[in-house]
């Protein structure tokens, strides 16, 4: 029975390596990818309903022990991970021909994707740790596909920073694992490590900070946030969507463990290490918002944003209360979804007429209106509209701040929500009027095949539908608080 917590990591670590057998049947190969990618979902739905006692793997020294556990958090991103690598596979099976090396890239996405789950399942700080930087090495070669120069340049750049924010993080647990009775990740972690903090607050409250910016690295929060807008537009789109929707929640699930389950809220409560964490997310905030406003490349302006977005999630964990939490779990299903469209639709612009910079986007809903539609829909998820899942996790967001205990900042988070929406409006929704209003530039325009925008369509819905019916989706987040 223990085997169903490994085998949806088992079961894309294992394609990966056979990938190279279906080098001259295309339809074989997409075929068996799907399948794959299909079974790996049921399987994580499946332990939902299946309680697990934890896996031991190996245990190398006193504090390296391998260890893997299914819990509700675990279950919560492993389920929408795998959900959102199928819909990008559907997409990437048309897209890549216009990349090239397609067996590299579908071995990399899913070694990636095996990682990904097994750090979702990572039952203790070692295995989470050495998962978190298995992530950032398989993901790599994704930035790097081309080997332009360019994707070159980004793919060290990537690596630097990654690395350099896991080690900043590492130090930080070395101190956590000298002092912390066990490193697991039960619903008592924080107590058990609380009376062995006492007595050592100052090099604590260190050592926790430095692993929220060195996890953070990988959320893109400020002031290590340098790589996202290099990386994400010289990566396929395929590749570009699951590094800004889904990878970068590796630094959060990371944060979440450290602060949530090992640590415990209460003991940074009020500290200087709370209130830098809020300013670092505020800054990020609205530092995204800016420069993605002033960015004509498309996919340049949604890294930007991302960057911008996922800091959302950071400053409401950083609030370290209840409705806290759950407005940021809410914001990372609404920003996996969300993103991932919008870095989809730019994929079809450069697949069909290689269009890269907003200001050639005239009249191009005229020739692609589907596309163009559900663009709109997954912008208006992300400025936060009514009757959309970004409206839902906002609005909670700014709840749990003004109902926190931050006096200046009670009020000030939902100031800096409210710039970042005004701004993420007016650098998406001018795309939208210009693509709808303005003469088409081009009449040899036309919209991509079924199997690119489909996908969107997909997406599009659960914005809308997981705006409009939230409450399943809040029941769940609740059980995980």
């Amino acid at each position: 029975m223990k085997i169903l917590i490994l085998l949806p990591v088992l079961l894309p670590l294992i394609l990966s390596f056979v990938i190279y057998l279906f080098k001259k049947s295309t339809k074989a190969k997409n075929i068996t990818i799907l399948s794959t990618l299909i079974a790996t979902f049921l399987t994580c739905l499946i332990n939902c309903f299946v309680s697990f006692n934890r896996f031991d793997i190996i245990q190398i020294f006193d504090y390296l022990l391998i260890s893997f556990n299914v819990d509700n958090l675990g279950r919560f991103f492993t389920v929408l991970i795998s959900f959102i690598w199928i819909i990008v596979f559907v997409y990437t099976f048309e897209y890549i021909k216009h990349e090239g090396h397609e067996n590299r890239f579908y071995t990399f996405m899913l070694l990636t994707l095996a990682m990904l789950i097994a750090l979702c399942y990572a039952y203790n700080l070692p295995t989470m740790y050495i998962c978190f930087e298995m992530v950032t090495l398989l993901s790599m070669p994704l930035v790097l596909h081309s080997f332009s120069k360019e994707s070159i340049n980004a793919a060290k750049k990537y690596l630097f920073y990654s690395i350099g924010g896991a080690f900043l993080a590492l130090f930080g647990l070395f101190y956590l694992i000298m002092y912390c009775p066990d490193t697991f990740f039960d619903s008592y972690g924080g107590l058990n490590c609380f009376k062995s903090f006492v007595g050592n607050q100052k090099i604590m409250n260190v050592a926790i900070f430095a692993c929220v910016v060195g996890f953070g690295t990988k959320a893109g929060m400020f002031p290590l946030q340098g790589w996202l807008p290099i990386a994400h537009p010289v990566a396929p789109s395929s590749a570009s969507s699951v590094l800004s929707g889904v990878i970068t929640k590796a630094g959060v699930i990371a944060i979440i463990r450290v602060i949530y389950y090992i640590v415990g809220p209460d003991f940074i409560l009020n500290t200087w290490v709370q209130y830098t964490w809020v300013v670092l997310a505020c800054i990020t905030i609205l530092l995204g918002s800016l420069l993605a406003y002033f960015e004509d490349n498309l996919k340049k302006r949604l890294a930007y944003s991302s960057i911008s977005q996922i800091s959302y999630i950071l400053v409401s964990l950083a609030l370290l209360s209840e409705y806290g939490f759950i407005g940021a779990l809410l914001q990372v299903a609404a920003h996996m979804l969300i993103k991932v469209c919008l870095f989809l639709f730019a994929g079809e612009l450069i697949y069909k007429f290689d269009i890269k910079n907003v200001s050639k986007l005239k009249g191009i809903g005229k020739v692609m209106p589907i596309s163009l539609w559900c663009f709109t829909i997954a912008s208006l998820g992300l400025i936060g509209i009514p009757f959309t899942i970004g409206f839902v996790s906002k609005w909670n967001i700014a709840v749990a701040s003004i109902n926190s205990n931050l006096t200046f900042f009670n009020y000030f988070i939902p100031i800096v929500l409210l710039i970042s929406a005004i701004l993420t409006a007016a650098y998406l929704l001018p795309i939208t009027f210009n693509g709808f209003f303005k003469e088409c530039e081009n009449k040899k325009y036309n919209e991509a095949s079924p199997i690119m925008y489909c996908p969107l369509i997909v997406l599009s819905v659960l914005i809308v539908l997981l705006g409009i019916i939230s409450s399943p989706l809040i029941d769940i987040i609740q059980k995980i608080v």
